[in-house]
């Protein structure tokens, strides 16, 4: 049932998936068709500037024209008024007084000239002007086409590219889907196969049950009635009274064990990860040792901690020999646990280096509150870490006492009354919630003193990454420790129940009554596997057989389940410290984040720039949009006055003074920065998405990459057995046609013998016939004579 709600919510998150990639789809085609949009308007802008610069080649040719006009004109007048000097030369030749006619005649002449010439030069000077704008014009112009239809290429290519992607990633959804689809239901299929199963092992175990409980009754019953001797009344006469194997008590224990086994196996990873960011840290506060060399304490403070795996490993160690040592088939008492001695010499070992390192980390923490940036509240922090640390040491000493005092009744008989072990326990229970409410509080202050040294200005990186590691392996710390507390003050029960012990006494279960009771158990099983005949009114020996077979596998079941417990337990904490190591991960995406955010602005600010020349150009052309001949002299005027600089983020315009133009430029830079703004926004949006597509895709395929080396090797396996077939059927065929060969060759012999012997049989009866009849010739020849 959890692979199909695991199936439901794959398909349910792959629709998800297909509807965000169809409405990304969307607004890429229409982001297409916008740019196309824009293309088509800048291929009419670029229409109407060469219609106006044929305008203008127009007007310059009129205007060379009319200067070529002029300069005839001007040369005319220059011969008439040689012409007209001449004969006043003449005149004046003839007479002495000058006429009054030539004389006016050639001041118009002067001034007419002297207005022509005016009128070319004011006109070079405008045709002049008129080019170069006209030049400056066209190259902007020629370099924002350049630029548009480049972005135009690079849309067109990043949007093909985008639909081929998602064209694939659709593809492969819905071949994910296909095939999804077909193992949910195969996993239906075997579920209901498994509820078959499961509901007809249901019913074998009530008729066991219901079998087993009449024959517990008739047993009890046959007990009472006909064994009245009990040799337990008196414990002086019979120092040997030992009691029954208590099966039940033995899978109790396995099982207890085995889940102290997980917890000591979450408590030593965290004692690790704690140690080693504990070392860590040292390295980098209150100095950091690739800056500047740390002081000797901390060196040794370092050294003292890089040694905790020889310490803390051997405790997972000896707790696996201790759950390895206990099966059905054992006696699980305090007296007969002899691997619990060598837990509690490494717990032993464990506390002495807890105590060796103690000194130090005092030190350490007086080193930092000597800081010069160190604050009265990092002082205060410190202070309550010491006290915890102390805190944790004595309580840690404390559960090495309680251990080694359970670990004497293995060792040395007698030492430990029966009475007092229950009282240990109680004590033992009391000492693990003293240390987890230690460690919680020690987490508490060091998450405290954690937010303290983020404030401080001189604070790294790599110290936060560490102290956040800290925290975490502080919090496992104290998961694990709770975990431990509770599941000892769940069971104190059964650790403080006797389970074996003689009927009638309070004596404890020595050495000695344990191997009787396992030598009394193989007389007993050897007993009822030497009857052949069963008693009546008795169980029969092969439902007995039976019974046990279920029992097993129930038993092998529970211990399967077991085992996969601890198999998740320990996947869990790889996954916590995969966690602690993407965390590290998250935070060098932030720093990469930041990066990116600062080449984004730079990239608004060249866009803005190359877009504030797009408009400038604009406003430009309008300009000589609105010019004509016939208001020159009124333009020329009008040029003489002030411009006024108009800058903003997106460029810089050039216009005159006016209010409501102004306004129209801020209206139009705010709406262009938004619409980029938000053009960011959604290519950012859909770069994480795609990133964190691209990361669930990955993991996808490296588990199909997994399945599909399964599926290779089992492949091959069958393959492999294909062959062997293959082999046994042409043997078999061969061995086959060996054997027809053989017999149709019998078969011919023995035609060709059968054949001979009817030859050789025909002779013999014509010899017999020829026989006969000469007999019977000579007969009568006899009679004849």
């Amino acid at each position: 049932m959890a692979n199909v709600t695991d199936l439901q919510t794959k398909y349910s998150k792959l629709a998800q998936e297909y509807s965000k990639l169809r409405a990304q789809n969307q607004v890429l085609k229409k982001a297409v068709v916008d740019e196309q949009a824009n293309c088509v308007s800048l291929k009419d802008q670029l229409k109407q500037r060469d219609q106006s610069l044929r305008k203008q080649e127009q007007e310059m040719d009129s205007l060379s024209f009319r200067n070529q006009q002029l300069a005839k004109r001007v040369e005319l007048l220059q011969e008439e008024l040689a012409v007209c000097e001449a004969k006043g030369k003449k005149g004046k030749n003839k007479g002495d007084s000058p006429s009054q006619h030539a004389l006016e005649t050639k001041n118009v002449f002067d001034e007419d000239l002297q207005k022509k010439i005016e009128e070319n030069e004011r006109l070079h000077i405008q045709f002049y002007e008129a080019d170069e704008l006209h030049k400056r014009q066209e190259a902007q112009l020629r370099a924002r086409l350049q630029e548009l239809e480049r972005e135009a290429e690079q849309h067109q290519d990043a949007v093909n590219g985008l639909n081929t992607k998602y064209t694939d990633t659709i593809e492969r959804l819905h071949s994910d889907k296909a095939r999804l689809e077909l193992k949910t239901q195969t996993m239906e299929r075997e579920a209901q196969e498994c509820r078959m199963r499961a509901e007809d092992c249901q019913q074998q175990l009530r008729r066991c049950q219901t079998e087993l409980s009449r024959q517990v009754k008739q047993s009890s019953s046959v007990i009472q009635e006909k064994v009245p001797f009990n040799d337990t009344k008196f414990v002086h006469y019979n120092s040997l009274n030992v009691p029954p194997h208590n099966r039940r008590h033995q899978l109790k224990a396995r099982d207890v064990v085995g889940q102290a086994l997980s917890f000591i196996q979450d408590l030593v990873a965290a004692l690790l990860n704690f140690h080693s960011y504990t070392e860590q840290r040292v390295h980098i506060y209150p100095r950091d040792s690739s800056i500047e060399p740390i002081s000797a304490l901390n060196q040794k403070f370092s050294q003292y901690l890089h040694e905790n795996a020889a310490y803390v490993r051997p405790l997972e160690e000896s707790f696996l020999q201790l759950h390895q040592s206990i099966t059905e088939d054992t006696v699980t008492v305090l007296e007969t646990v002899v691997k619990l001695k060598s837990f509690a010499d490494h717990f032993s070992s464990y506390v002495q280096f807890l105590k060796k390192i103690l000194p130090y980390q005092l030190k350490s923490l007086e080193e930092e509150c000597e800081a010069p940036l160190c604050t009265a509240a990092l002082t205060a922090k410190n202070q309550e870490l010491h006290g915890d640390m102390k805190r944790v040491t004595s309580m840690f000493e404390k559960l090495q006492n309680y251990i080694n005092v359970l670990a004497l009744p293995s060792v040395c008989q007698d030492v430990v009354p029966q009475s007092s072990t229950s009282a240990v326990f109680t004590q033992l229970a009391g000492c693990l919630h003293s240390l987890h409410d230690a460690i919680k509080e020690m987490s508490k202050h060091y998450n405290q003193k954690a937010g303290l040294e983020q404030e401080l200005p001189t604070v790294t990186q790599k110290l936060l990454t560490t102290s956040e590691c800290l925290l975490g392996s502080l919090g496992s710390l104290t998961s694990s420790t709770g975990k431990i507390a509770t599941f000892f003050s769940n069971n104190l029960d059964f650790f403080t129940s006797p389970a074996y012990s003689p009927k009638g006494s309070t004596v404890a279960l020595s050495p000695l009554q344990a191997e009787t009771m396992l030598a009394n158990k193989k007389k007993a099983s050897a007993y009822i596997s030497a009857i052949k005949k069963p008693r009546p009114q008795s169980v029969p020996y092969s439902e007995a057989l039976s019974n046990r077979r279920i029992l097993t596998s129930s038993t092998e079941s529970r211990e399967g389940l077991t085992q996969q417990v601890q198999q998740s337990l320990e996947k869990i904490a790889r996954l916590e410290q995969e966690k602690e190591h993407w965390l590290l991960e998250a935070q060098l995406g932030k720093v990469r984040l930041e990066k990116e955010n600062q080449r984004i602005a730079d990239l608004e600010a060249q866009l803005a720039a190359a877009l504030g020349g797009s408009l400038a150009a604009q406003s430009a052309a309008a300009g000589t949009l609105t010019q004509s001949h016939e208001d020159t002299e009124a333009e020329s005027t009008a040029a003489g006055k002030e411009l006024t600089l108009c800058t903003s983020l997106v460029g810089m315009l050039c216009t005159t003074p006016s209010v409501e133009h102004v306004g129209d430029e801020e209206s139009r830079e705010q709406l262009i920065k938004t619409h980029y703004m938000a053009r960011v926004g959604e290519l950012t949006t859909q770069l994480q998405i795609s990133d964190s597509k691209a990361v669930h895709f990955h993991s996808e395929c490296r588990a199909l990459a997994k399945r599909l080396a399964i599926a290779e090797k089992s492949r091959e396996s069958l393959s492999e057995d294909v062959k062997r077939a293959n082999q046994n059927i042409t043997r078999l065929q061969d061995e086959l046609t060996t054997t027809k060969r053989s017999y149709e060759d019998q078969l011919s012999m023995m035609s060709d013998h059968l054949c001979s012997m009817n030859e050789t049989l025909s002779k013999q009866r014509e010899e017999i016939d020829t026989l006969k009849l000469g007999s019977k010739g000579n007969a009568k020849k006899n009679k004849g004579r």
